[in-house]
């Protein structure tokens, strides 16, 4: 908590904004996006690979967290002050950085498969700073930042080269995505059946259960636009950039008002139940994988007819 104490005498109204900007970074959002941009538009196999990944991260963290269950620094140190701006996203319990996980996995795969030295170096910099940012902000202790970090570096370098190697059959991608299912199930299965303390915080608890049925309904919805895709779809990534740009942009917003919209009404439906998480990034997942790729050869076309204006003029 020393460290935490310094970093708190420092603050200012100015570090508090970059520093809030900067840990956006790490939150689910940023991770979507660029595994999309990478699933829609560069290539499917490495888009796999990068969401499975943080798959893996994302579930070793939240087991992490309701295993050994230590309270964030603000509530085991009522003395000690939060930026308040960082407690909404700060759910479940503090050990390890969810947040850092988040771009410890994204950005990792990001430098471990860039070509460019200043993209690996830019990657780096931007996994230091998130974890920065969540013990400056208060919400993460440094023990928190670097078991995340460490989990975010090992995860990389030996997923990333292993599924590689195995993703050149296909057949492989499958039977990874059934056994990320069976994981999900498991996770799940823990959250629900394991004989947790009296004493457990029920917030804590109920932010891992939804975590929980959220892997298990992405790793469903992802097993089955695999399926679809080598069974019929076979959507191709290549476009011209006015149509990758076309392609992306608008399909991320309509994955992110489908996940927006869902969320109200299943809720009412499941009865506050967390398997309406499931449900909802089920579906997110499903648009993401089979819907939305059914419209690629249409922004391939209309990125070409605008190249050939924008040459032509």
């Amino acid at each position: 908590m020393s460290f935490l104490y310094f970093l708190e005498s420092i603050r200012n109204p100015i570090l508090d904004a970059i520093m809030s900007v900067v840990t956006m970074l790490g939150e689910e959002t940023i991770f979507l996006g660029i595994a999309l941009l990478i699933f829609w538009c560069l290539n499917k196999k490495r888009g796999y690979i990068f969401l499975l990944i943080g798959f893996v991260g994302i579930t070793i963290n939240q087991i992490l967290k309701l295993t050994f269950r230590i309270p964030r620094p603000w509530v085991k140190d009522p003395n000690f002050t939060v930026v308040e701006s960082a407690v909404e996203e700060a759910t479940g319990y503090s050990f390890p950085s969810g947040h850092t996980q988040n771009v410890a996995d994204t950005f990792g795969c990001v430098a471990y498969s860039a070509k460019r030295t200043w993209v690996r170096i830019a990657s780096v910099i931007l996994i230091l700073l998130v974890g920065f940012s969540r013990m400056y902000l208060g919400v993460h202790t440094p023990l928190d930042v670097v078991v995340s970090l460490i989990v975010g570096a090992v995860l990389v370098l030996s997923l990333y080269p292993l599924l590689e190697r195995l993703f050149a059959k296909d057949r492989n991608v499958l039977i990874t995505l059934c056994i990320t299912v069976l994981i999900s199930v498991g996770f799940v299965l823990y959250t629900e059946l394991f004989p947790f303390p009296a004493d457990i915080d029920p917030h804590n608890l109920a932010s891992g259960q939804k975590n929980a049925y959220t892997m298990l309904g992405c790793s469903l919805g992802l097993l089955s636009a695999c399926i679809a895709d080598q069974k019929w779809l076979h959507f191709k990534n290549e476009a011209p950039l006015w149509g990758q740009v076309g392609k992306l942009a608008v399909g991320a917003g309509l994955a992110l008002a489908i996940k927006a919209v869902l969320k109200a009404p299943l809720l009412s439906l499941f009865g506050g139940h967390a398997s309406a998480t499931a449900l909802r990034y089920f579906l997110v997942v499903v648009f993401a994988g089979i819907v939305w790729p059914l419209s690629f050869p249409l922004w391939a076309k209309l990125g070409r007819k605008k190249t050939a204006d924008t040459e032509n003029a």
